[in-house]
């Protein structure tokens, strides 16, 4: 038997680590790179960087706990709410789950028999599954998602921080830029590998918004010139 790959499987870890890597390259570097545009020492600059580090994976860890929180919380409900109506009206909810049937193909005779032995077999399982769209899958996890972004954030902010220490200031904007860009790239393409997508969608994607933001940070430094 053959065993096929399903990478919706890896939906709910993997969209909070890619979001979490991705800001962290690029939300750092941008920083580094406006501040470096503004600098005459690396201090600053690496100060910048800790801080952008520390601040945003933090700040995505907790967001995404919220997020995934709050949706967890509307799945509890819908479950709740499905449960009570499971008790009180048994035959609706039967009848329901077998229009549901019939709506996907199934003839009338045949949904009201599928709808009934998955009734008797879990019928809280069959409604979340079939009517609500939650399954163990898609379930939210906020925990899970607020690891994996927080933990994706550091490791993609580590890497423009490090550079600063061995990036000469005064090629520091352009040499940022094209290593950050090639992280993104990288990580686009370990990203579309790992979801089963194009892999050139992504990286074009990934190099256009990431030349944008980290061009409109280098502008701002430019343009104020602080010079600390």
């Amino acid at each position: 038997m053959r065993n096929e790959k399903h990478y919706v499987m890896r939906s709910g870890w993997l969209r909070a680590a890619i979001l979490g890597a991705n800001d962290g390259i690029l939300s750092t570097a941008s920083i580094v790179i406006g501040v470096a545009a503004a600098s005459v020492t690396k201090e600053p600059i690496i100060l910048a960087g800790v801080a952008s580090l520390v601040a945003g994976a933090l700040s995505m860890a907790a967001g995404e706990y919220v997020s995934v929180s709050s949706q967890a919380d509307l799945e509890e409900a819908d479950l709740n709410r499905e449960i009570k109506e499971l008790k009180e009206t048994p035959e609706e909810e039967l009848v329901e789950l077998a229009k549901i049937y019939e709506s996907r193909g199934l003839d009338k005779v045949l949904s009201i028999e599928v709808a009934k032995q998955l009734t008797n077999h879990n019928a809280l399982e069959a409604h979340a599954r079939d009517e609500l769209g939650i399954n163990e899958i898609s379930a939210a996890k906020p925990l899970q998602a607020a690891l994996a972004s927080g933990l994706a954030f550091v490791f993609g902010g580590i890497l423009p921080v490090l550079a600063i220490s061995f990036l000469p200031l005064s090629q520091m904007v352009i040499l940022q830029y094209l290593l950050a860009l090639i992280f993104l790239i990288v990580l686009g393409t370990i990203a579309a590998k790992a979801g089963g997508s194009s892999i050139k969608k992504a990286i074009l994607r990934i190099a256009f918004w990431g030349t944008v933001a980290m061009g409109t940070t280098a502008y701002i430094g430019y343009l104020f010139g602080i010079n600390v």
